[in-house]
């Protein structure tokens, strides 16, 4: 139980430190485009997102996929990118949109997965069984994830309605932004 404590708390701070901006930037433009009516679909984002971070760990730990991460860390910030982007080029296309997040949200939690990989080998012994860290980790993510989405929606809740600011102008200036910042990161992460 105590390795799960452990792994559960490194998976809410992987997520929730102020290290993790990358993550964060990402879950944003992941939902930006959602309200709080649209919760469920959020939820089903977030969790693909997890089960995508998951199987590469788990991979990476079992020494099945490994990546240089001077290209980890290129490719995450990229993956930040693309999501801001797509928000703003599609911002007209609303269903679409959808269901090109839940692939997305998927495909690019396979790529930050990859991010924590190089720390959890070194921390999952080779004799560990890699269930109990993994789960723990996962579950701590998840909740990590559920409560930014969580903050998000309520700042999204009181622009919109107690401030009448108009969806799309959120879409469009909170993707702005973070499309900014990520491609910032991703210049300065190139690794050729």
């Amino acid at each position: 139980m105590q390795d799960f404590l452990f792994y559960l708390k490194l998976g809410w701070e992987h997520i929730i430190s102020l290290d993790a901006l990358d993550h964060q930037l990402f879950v944003l433009a992941l939902i930006a485009v959602y309200t709080f009516k649209e919760w469920k679909k959020i939820l089903i984002l977030v969790t693909a997102f997890t089960i995508g971070h998951s199987i590469t760990l788990a991979l990476s730990i079992l020494d099945v996929v490994r990546l240089p991460s001077d290209w980890i860390e290129f490719l995450i910030p990229l993956t930040i990118v693309l999501t801001a982007a797509g928000n703003i080029v599609m911002k007209n296309k609303k269903q679409a949109q959808n269901k090109t997040n839940y692939y997305l949200a998927l495909f690019f939690g396979l790529i930050h997965g990859l991010g924590f990989a190089n720390t959890a080998r070194v921390m999952i012994a080779k004799s560990q069984s890699i269930a109990i860290p993994l789960l723990g980790f996962n579950i701590g993510l998840e909740a990590g994830q559920i409560v930014i989405v969580f903050v998000i929606l309520i700042l999204l809740f009181i622009l919109l309605n107690l401030f009448k600011i108009n969806k799309k102008d959120w879409v469009l200036f909170v993707s702005s932004g973070v499309f900014a910042l990520a491609l910032k990161m991703t210049l300065e992460r190139i690794p050729f």
